[in-house]
């Protein structure tokens, strides 16, 4: 696996979500849909460790927090951007999605959770923020932002 094929992974999937909201109804879709167990969840889960592992993916490190935009957004991508996040009982900065985000937690750690939330999906709405926490362990985060767009705030 490499940035090449990680895009082609991701493009199938950034395909079946442009144009759809970014909203509460998109996280349920994607949860039954592409959620823990499934094909996606599985191939992402697996790239992600394997990009990590060889050091393609989370390049940066700041604040004790491991992170990197593995695409820009493009026509390949359907305009997300993707970002992963290797975080572990820790707070990141906080920031807006001006067009939304949708995140795809994958624990390392059993229990680990994101913002709350178990492995899995979870969707902001556009002009949502907050301060990405991971607690009850270590886990990767990927970030399909539309268009990239994200604001980093004063905010704590």
């Amino acid at each position: 696996m490499d940035v090449s094929a990680f895009q082609n992974l991701i493009s199938v999937l950034t395909e079946e979500l442009s144009g759809k909201p970014v909203d509460a109804a998109l996280e349920t879709y994607l949860n039954t849909s592409h959620g823990v167990g499934s094909q996606t969840f599985i191939a992402l889960a697996a790239a992600c460790a394997t990009g990590v592992k060889e050091g393609w993916m989370c390049q940066r490190e700041g604040g004790g927090i491991r992170y990197g935009r593995v695409i820009k957004p493009s026509d390949a991508t359907h305009g997300f951007s993707v970002d992963v996040v290797d975080m572990e009982d820790i707070a990141g900065p906080h920031h807006t999605h001006p067009q939304g985000e949708i995140d795809l937690i994958m624990p390392l750690t059993d229990g680990a959770l994101f913002d709350g939330h178990a492995a899995g999906w979870c969707v902001y709405a556009a002009d949502s923020s907050h301060r990405p926490t991971v607690s009850q362990g270590r886990a990767l985060v990927l970030y399909l932002l539309p268009q990239g767009a994200i604001q980093f705030t004063a905010a704590t």
